[in-house]
Order: C-alpha cells, then sequence, then structure tokens
C-alpha cells in the first residue's frame, strides 16, 4: 500500500475500508483521480458576457513580500461561482466577499483597495497586496419574448446581441434553434401564459405567436394582473383594434391601452420581412430606457493605480 492509501485509510490492514474509500473517491472524481482544470480568467470573462451575467474581474495590482501570487494575477466573481484563483486562502476570501458585495450594488464600479496579509486576511505569508475590481453588472434589461416562429428567431437573433436577458417561450419545443444564446433562457410551456406571475415588474414583453387567441389571453392576463408598462404584440392595425374593442367588453378600462401597442416595432424602420420586422421590434425595445437604481457609477483614478503601481 502506498503512503497516499494508507493516510486514506488510516492503518496498512483495512483493505476492505481502503476499497470502498478509493472507490468512492474514483466515483466522485476526488483528488488526483480525476481533478478538474480550473477555467481561466479570460474563458469566464467571454462566458459570463455571453449569458448577460454580471461579474467582477479582480486584478492583484501590486504583491509586495511573501504573497500566495504574484502581481498580475486574476480571479473573475460571480455571485455564485469564482474562476481562476489569486492563491486562495483567507486573501481570496476576503477578495471574493468583497466582489460579491461590489456586484450587488448593480452599478459598474472600479476601485483599488489595498490587504495587508498578517492583518485583514489572517495569513502568516507577511506581505500584503493591492487589488483592483471592475466590476460588471448582470443586463438590467429583461424581454420576455411569447413565440418561436419566424419572425420570433429573428427578434430573439437580434437582441441576443445586445445588452439583455431574454426569456423564450413557445409551447413547440421543435420551433426552437438547437443552440440557444447563454443570456436566452428557453421555456417549452403548454400554457405560456402560466409565466405572467413570474415576470419582473420592469420586465419588456413582446407577443409574436402564430396563434391570435393566445395572443388575447396572454395580453388580456397581463393587462389584468401585472403593472408592467411595456407590452407589445405583433400583427396589423386591424387585430389591434378588434382587441380594444374585445378588451372593453371584457371590462378592461380604456386606459388600460397605454400599456401595450399593435402593431409593435418603429414605424420608420419599413419591411415585411422577418428580419425586417424584427429589426422595428428591437429597435422599439432598445429605445426604451434601462431601469435606474438610484446608484452612482464609482471609478478608480488613473492616479490612484499609479500610486499602487508607484509608476510616475
Amino acid at each position: 500500500m502506498s503512503a497516499a492509501d494508507a493516510a486514506v485509510t488510516g492503518f496498512s490492514g483495512a483493505s476492505d475500508a481502503r476499497t470502498s474509500i478509493l472507490g468512492a473517491l474514483r466515483t466522485q472524481g476526488c483528488g488526483r483521480f480525476r481533478a478538474r482544470p480550473m477555467t481561466s480568467w479570460q474563458t469566464a470573462i467571454a462566458t459570463c458576457h455571453q449569458a448577460a451575467e454580471g461579474f467582477v474581474v479582480v486584478t492583484l495590482l501590486q504583491a509586495k513580500g511573501s504573497t500566495p501570487r504574484d502581481g498580475g494575477s486574476k480571479i473573475v466573481v460571480t455571485q455564485t461561482k469564482t474562476f481562476d484563483s489569486i492563491g486562495g486562502g483567507g486573501l481570496e476570501h476576503l477578495v471574493i466577499t468583497r466582489a460579491r458585495d461590489l456586484l450587488a450594488q448593480g452599478v459598474p464600479v472600479q476601485c483599488v483597495e489595498h490587504f495587508p496579509l498578517a492583518g485583514k486576511a489572517n495569513q502568516c505569508c507577511g506581505g500584503s497586496v493591492s487589488a483592483l475590481f471592475e466590476t460588471f453588472p448582470e443586463s438590467k434589461r429583461s424581454v420576455v419574448v411569447f413565440g418561436a416562429g419566424h419572425v420570433g428567431k429573428a427578434v430573439v437573433q437580434v437582441l441576443s446581441e445586445c445588452d439583455a436577458r431574454i426569456d423564450w417561450v413557445d409551447a413547440r419545443a421543435e420551433q426552437f434553434p438547437e443552440v440557444i444564446p447563454g443570456n436566452v433562457q428557453r421555456l417549452v410551456l403548454d400554457q405560456p401564459e402560466m409565466l405572467i406571475e413570474t415576470l419582473r415588474g420592469d420586465a419588456i414583453v413582446l407577443i409574436l405567436t402564430h396563434d391570435h387567441a393566445l395572443d388575447y389571453r396572454l395580453l388580456r392576463r397581463l393587462l389584468d394582473e401585472t403593472e408592467l408598462s411595456s407590452i407589445g404584440m405583433i400583427g396589423s392595425q386591424t387585430k389591434s383594434n378588434r382587441f380594444r374593442a374585445r378588451l372593453r367588453r371584457d371590462g378592461i378600462p380604456e386606459e388600460e391601452d397605454a400599456r401595450w401597442r399593435c402593431p409593435v416595432g418603429l414605424p420608420e424602420v419599413g419591411g415585411k420581412l422577418p428580419m425586417e420586422v424584427a429589426i422595428s421590434i428591437a429597435a422599439e425595445v432598445l429605445s426604451q430606457s434601462l431601469p435606474l437604481d438610484g446608484g452612482e457609477m464609482v471609478g478608480a483614478s488613473w492616479k490612484s493605480v499609479q500610486a499602487v503601481l508607484g509608476k510616475p
């Protein structure tokens, strides 16, 4: 038995225990048996950007004395995950906690902070590091697209390249493409209107389905059950007029008409091809202001970075 195996079992004669424990480790991919490569910070940034997920890049600007990693090392932090490493231990724990505090503010932040390892980090290395925190919050634009037909596909294709998080809903699983962008969540629901009660209060809703009856059910429930102020529906002016008359008969007051529009899209962007219609709709979505949270943008000045680096 090797020394490593003996350390696992605790004594050399326990062959059954050794077999059981080492087998469990192999099955779980633990230790030296199935080590996973660490995701690099470069890959993590690309992944987070594609998924419109908020993240913080932390860079060690300067390392003095004995430190776990040298200056230039980076770690990427989200609210639930970390990628790469700046050396682990107390320093990394402090950095991750601080990064998540900054991320929770929901605004872009750049700041430099100093960490004496024997003090804040409670490490015996004896050195100190200065770290640059760069915060990239998640997108504040939430778009819900009902319908995965030709126009729905084109709209999602355009908006997925923009600053937006998209919920894409249809009852027909086969209508969705095999590859879905990282910032798009595909939802196959037999009753798409069931999603309405879960929508964010600032969501932008696009009704682009193939079924006029479903369009009306979605519209009525959105007006009945939410305070959403941006509801767009594909269709003609005739469809719009008929739906408004039906809403009046169903007891939805006329003032609610200010919350929805049909046909959706900027009228000055012409064309009837799916991509032309999609560009018109996407342009209207992007023209709407992002929700504000009242936070102020905080930035690290170049002088503060120069001071840490000790450069003129």
